[in-house]
């Protein structure tokens, strides 16, 4: 019980921090003081207390998406271990669930976004399915890895299997694993190199442009279920990265809390190192990573 009450409140309260970390990061990296790590909070406090403006084009699904996008999220939020802690909700072939709520959501955003009837939003809409395309398959690869390894269908022992003596043995395999899953981390969350989410130009906006007629709550939502997509997916990625377990409850906690806010200081250290990649470059990329999973599969089997 204790585990499900620090697992609800880590999901509902941690996200936004790691968008402040972020921050924070690239502006040290810049010579900036920078926002507050609180700043995303103040940020979503201040939309929800503002109106909501709605097109005369829209019509019910405009206003279904956020709220659709950020329940699928959290619903998903139920079924990923944090750290050594099982998952709230938990049985055999969760991991294919995760995975389709996350395109759930996806579907829904898009769908908005055509629903006004914008052409500059439509045009979003289609960059984000095109690479969603290419980025799916390679977070399937990896969790067929862990499958193969741990001989379940369930995210909980799937995650809690990569243990210290399974890095022993196959760490060439989840080095690649690895490697995929944070080239999805960063697209799925249109983070550079891949979009900059705090631009709004139209050769670089990708996620962005999709969301620009929403307002007040329900923008609120498209930023708390965008920062709450990011903490799932460095959960999963934190997981298998960090196979040490103390044996104490709260130790454990306290080190995952820390894995996930080291790994927004090196989503910080990579968009203050790199440009955004033109547009043409990011399947590449996409398909580089889904090559690294897929290999990772095959030193598992071989």
């Amino acid at each position: 019980m204790i585990d499900t009450i620090f697992h609800v409140v880590l999901v509902l309260a941690m996200p936004p921090l790691l968008l402040g970390v972020i921050g924070k990061t690239k502006a040290a990296f810049a010579g900036r003081v920078g926002a507050p790590f609180l700043q995303p909070y103040y940020d979503m406090g201040r939309l929800m207390k503002k109106g909501i403006v709605l097109s005369d084009s829209t019509t019910w699904i405009f206003r279904a998406g956020p709220v659709v996008t950020l329940a699928a999220t959290l619903f998903a939020a139920l079924l990923v271990p944090l750290g050594k802690h099982p998952a709230p909700i938990s049985f055999e072939g969760d991991m294919i669930l995760f995975a389709y709520l996350f395109a759930l959501g996806r579907f829904f955003t898009t769908t908005a976004a055509l629903d006004t009837a914008s052409s500059f939003e439509g045009m979003g809409a289609a960059r984000e399915v095109s690479f969603s395309c290419l980025a799916e398959p390679t977070l399937f690869f990896a969790l067929i890895t862990l499958t193969r390894l741990s001989g379940a269908m369930s995210l909980t022992p799937m995650l809690h299997h990569v243990t210290l003596p399974v890095w022993m043995g196959t760490g060439a395999s989840l080095i690649l694993l690895l490697a995929g899953l944070f080239v999805v981390l960063l697209a799925e969350n249109c983070r550079i190199p891949f979009d900059d989410p705090n631009t709004h130009l139209e050769l670089t906006m990708i996620h962005e442009v999709m969301v620009l007629d929403h307002s007040g709550p329900y923008f609120c939502c498209v930023l708390y279920g965008a920062a709450l997509k990011l903490y799932l997916l460095g959960a999963l990625f934190v997981n298998i990265a960090l196979p040490f377990a103390s044996g104490n409850a709260y130790v454990d906690w306290v080190v995952f809390a820390g894995g996930m806010l080291l790994l927004a200081v090196a989503i910080g250290v990579v968009e203050s190192v790199m440009a955004r990649l033109r547009l043409i470059r990011v399947p590449q990329l996409l398909v580089a990573a889904l090559i690294l999973t897929a290999f990772s599969l095959v030193l598992v089997v071989r």
